[in-house]
């Protein structure tokens, strides 16, 4: 039998795990969903479900990996009792990772373009029309889309090839704590906006009355369907890393430790982009695409904007990154237990 690979320390399960839940989750998906159901009341639900619902899930799916030895395909093979059909959602977790990861190389392909645009002065003197535009724009080249899709492909399984201590958890420390300063900075950059006092009011403070309006249905599943995204619950992501954790940790600790970097993450994310829009006009339900107007126009108004704007669309891509790399582990493992 081959001897499974272990990780080189505990901080090193702890971001790698963080990296595979903290991803565009978090710095796209959840300020853009929290604008779009009403601000303070989801970010209330959203809590509420992490803690009932995600927690469990994530210590169960732990459990299965280290319980197993194995990655997810082969471990519900190895616990089943005989007659049962867990090992079906081995598979369907193998089918879930692949598809994940046709959305996550795309946008993470998205990211690197911005950076590069940013870099390279593409924003410098430009409208929030100009600003605004520049993104169905990159939508409609594919060649620019699926070029730098293959891109992010190509660096994935170059890092995965090193092995796991060596590739996987080596760039992902690094990257982890470099996006989690960045952010902070960029915070305390967007708190100390004018107008940033409306923009947090609307983010922090539940607003019942809003959420009546949005429905409070669609308000909870929303919640409840960003609890499950944000920390890649469900499709046997995280048991995997149940496979590296050794017998002397507790797991409920371990999906404790990780949910909080993860919900540090997406608060602060939010702490970022809502000021900014209150302090520049744009609309905190324009949807996905806020990231995409709602930063280039801050960084064209603050001092050093292009290097600001550079680096956290290099951080962009690092979060997605953090979790394709994550993922392709998964992948890979799979294929090589199979």
């Amino acid at each position: 039998m081959q001897q499974r690979e272990r990780l080189g320390s505990r901080l090193g399960f702890i971001l790698l795990s963080a990296g595979c839940a903290i991803g565009i989750g978090n710095v796209w998906k959840f300020p853009y969903m929290a604008g779009q159901h009403g601000g303070g009341a989801f970010v209330l639900f959203y809590i509420f479900f992490l803690i009932a619902l995600g927690l469990p899930i994530m210590t169960m799916e732990f459990a299965v990996g280290r319980a197993s030895q194995k990655s997810p395909v082969m471990a519900y093979q190895a616990l089943e009792k005989p007659g049962q059909k867990w090992h079906i959602h081995g598979y369907l977790a193998m089918i879930g990772n692949y598809l994940l990861m046709m959305f996550y190389t795309s946008v993470a392909g998205w990211m690197l373009h911005y950076f590069y645009l940013t870099a390279s002065g593409g924003f410098v003197g430009a409208t929030p029309e100009q600003v605004a535009a520049r993104f169905p724009e990159m939508l409609s080249q594919p060649l620019v889309t699926g070029g730098w899709m293959v891109v992010v492909v190509l660096v994935g399984f170059g890092v995965c090839s090193f092995g796991l201590q060596n590739g996987l958890e080596r760039v992902t420390k690094a990257m982890m704590i470099a996006l989690l300063a960045i952010m902070v900075v960029l915070a305390f950059n967007s708190i100390g906006m004018d107008g940033a006092a409306e923009g947090l009011a609307f983010y922090l403070k539940p607003d019942f009355g809003r959420m009546l309006e949005i429905g409070v249905g669609t308000t909870i599943v929303g919640a409840m369907n960003q609890a499950f995204f944000t920390l890649s619950l469900g499709i046997g992501a995280m048991a995997i890393f149940g496979s590296y954790i050794g017998k002397g940790r507790a797991l409920l600790g371990e999906a404790i430790n990780v949910a909080v970097l993860d919900t540090f993450v997406a608060i602060t994310a939010g702490l970022i982009i809502f000021p900014a829009c209150f302090s520049f006009g744009v609309a905190a339900d324009s949807g996905p695409r806020l990231i995409f107007i709602t930063l280039p126009n801050i960084f064209n108004n603050i001092p050093l904007g292009r290097l600001w704007g550079s680096l956290f669309f290099v951080f962009m891509s690092f979060a997605a990154f953090s979790t394709v790399l994550a993922v392709f582990e998964n992948i890979i493992s799979c294929c090589m237990d199979l």
